[in-house]
């Protein structure tokens, strides 16, 4: 039985109406409060018991990307945990790898409220949030208190760029957060595709992008994968330059993707806590109508690579065959985010559970074997 979808998902989505945001804060908030508490009595037996319920662990699941090594595809996007205050939980909510930011170089609020909503009847979520966060330096402290043996599991760190500091200046801003960050996070993503901060999608172009990758590289000297994070808008050609410019400049690999702006698919037509068309309302979406367009992009990059550069799949993933479609299109990891604010904790584990159905019915001894293996 499934406890969060028949009474949980309910009052939260409906019967309170609570903003979408206030839910999220909270529910961060608890998980802060336990995992910053670890010698408590209560502390413990509730990490025990998150083991016992969501984790997983199989050998099948388990594989080496761009020199990391990871326990099971499947991890936590970015967005929800900003400042790293929960970092040591994800390991007890089953993932296999989290990544925490979005953060920038200066602090900054973000956008006006409100900036979150969700779309249920698109299984789907809309975003303005704008990299609302403590900035790199909090970050940093929070994570440098912790022992390198609070992490069983991968911690990447997303990087934006800070909101005050103009576009001709992104890499530097980028190369301040990094330089806080660079020995507390086991991989680094660039994300310049975020919807929700002006003109940010413009360092996609070659010119500013490949100043940025420069920049990093030059500074991190391969001590760290360095990734990028993509929109699902751009056009093939555009997707193809980003991605020889991130072999010419030996990236660890992409993420793709970011939210779409597209509204075209969306069944809901008026936000109701706004009473405005979808359509006017600015914002990212996420989630089951992003499926279709961030899978297509992974194959495309597979494609397009041979194979050669690893791709972080995220988009629109509530179930195993979601997962798996990704999977086979190309991804050799993949994240969630909306499809587990929908779908709630054991969501993990229950992707964990038919991946290693599907391994078997093919006769594949590990989820490696099936990257790609669709993608035609």
């Amino acid at each position: 039985m499934d406890i969060y979808q028949l009474a949980v998902r309910p009052l939260l989505f409906s019967a309170f109406k609570v903003d979408p945001e206030v839910v999220h804060k909270r529910s961060l908030a608890l998980l802060h409060a336990i995992d910053s508490t670890p010698t408590s009595p209560l502390t413990t037996l509730a990490k025990a018991s998150f083991q016992q319920y969501f984790c997983r662990a199989e050998r099948q699941l388990e594989q080496s990307v761009f020199g990391v090594s990871f326990p099971n595809p499947v991890g936590l996007a970015a967005g929800f945990d900003k400042d790293g205050i929960a970092a040591g939980m994800w390991q007890y909510l089953g993932f296999g790898f989290a990544e925490l930011g979005t953060v920038t170089y200066h602090p900054q609020p973000g956008n006006p409220q409100p900036r979150l909503f969700r779309l249920p009847q698109d299984r789907a979520a809309l975003n303005r949030m704008g990299f609302n966060n403590l900035g790199s330096v909090a970050m940093m402290e929070e994570l440098a208190r912790r022992q390198q043996s609070d992490f069983t599991i991968p911690i990447g760190i997303n990087l934006g760029k800070s909101k005050i500091t103009p576009l001709a200046d992104a890499a530097s801003d980028y190369l301040g957060s990094f330089q806080r960050l660079k020995d507390l996070g086991d991989y680094f993503v660039i994300n310049v595709s975020s919807p929700n901060t002006p003109n940010l999608r413009d360092l996609q172009a070659i010119a500013p992008l490949g100043i940025i990758f420069d920049t990093l590289q030059q500074a991190n000297q391969g001590r760290k994968p360095i990734l990028v994070k993509i929109a699902p808008d751009l056009a093939w050609e555009d997707i193809a330059a980003v991605v020889e410019l991130s072999q010419q400049y030996q990236l660890a690999g992409i993420i793709a993707t970011n939210t779409t702006i597209d509204r075209s698919q969306l069944v809901t037509k008026t936000i109701a806590a706004t009473g405005n068309p979808v359509t006017a309302e600015a914002g990212g979406i996420s989630g089951a109508p992003v499926r279709d367009k961030s899978t297509a992009v992974i194959r495309f990059i597979h494609q397009h690579t041979g194979g050669s550069l690893p791709i972080i799949g995220v988009g629109g993933i509530f179930t195993a065959d979601d997962a798996w479609e990704k999977i086979t299109a190309g991804a050799s990891l993949i994240q969630v985010y909306t499809g587990w604010t929908y779908n709630g904790p054991w969501m993990v584990d229950r992707i964990l559970t038919g991946l290693l159905a599907k391994l078997e019915a093919r006769g594949l001894s590990s989820i490696s074997a099936a990257v790609g293996i669709g993608d035609t």
